[in-house]
């Protein structure tokens, strides 16, 4: 029966790992570190049940112990990280808002002054043409 059990324990790994080769890397990683560790455990559990000494039990326990707090530590960490990336994403999008709306306002207020230029300009045409029509075309009075 043990056998069978580890077979099909097997089984489900194989198939886990099929099913992550298919999903999305940040929706497997997680779940695979976890069901990686069931698995290891449960592979564990079956080769202890096989009359393994108390000592040998001991150590078994032990080990499951490291890997369970290992596993623990491997998604804390992928937690983390995903946590970690999703505020660095957030202020890098604040960021470059920011900057884009600095340089607009810069550019807009570059052609404010375009405009303004521009009218001066506009007027001083206006005012230095009717001066030389008057110069021309002296009236007599």
């Amino acid at each position: 029966m043990a056998e069978r059990s580890e077979s099909s324990i097997r089984a489900t790994h194989t198939e886990i790992l099929e099913m992550d080769a298919k999903d999305d890397n940040r929706k497997r990683l997680k779940p695979a570190v976890e069901d990686h560790g069931a698995i290891l455990m449960a592979e564990a559990e079956i080769d202890q049940t096989n009359g393994a000494s108390p000592e040998m039990e001991l150590h078994i326990t032990q080990i499951l112990e490291k890997l369970d707090s290992f596993t623990n530590l491997v998604s804390e960490l992928l937690e983390s990280g995903k946590t970690m990336f999703k505020e660095l994403s957030n202020e890098f999008e604040e960021r470059m808002i920011t900057i884009h709306k600095e340089q607009t306002e810069k550019w807009m207020d570059e052609i404010k002054e375009l405009r303004l230029l521009d009218a001066s300009n506009e007027e001083a045409h206006a005012l230095l043409h009717n001066a030389r029509y008057l110069l021309q075309n002296p009236h007599v009075d």
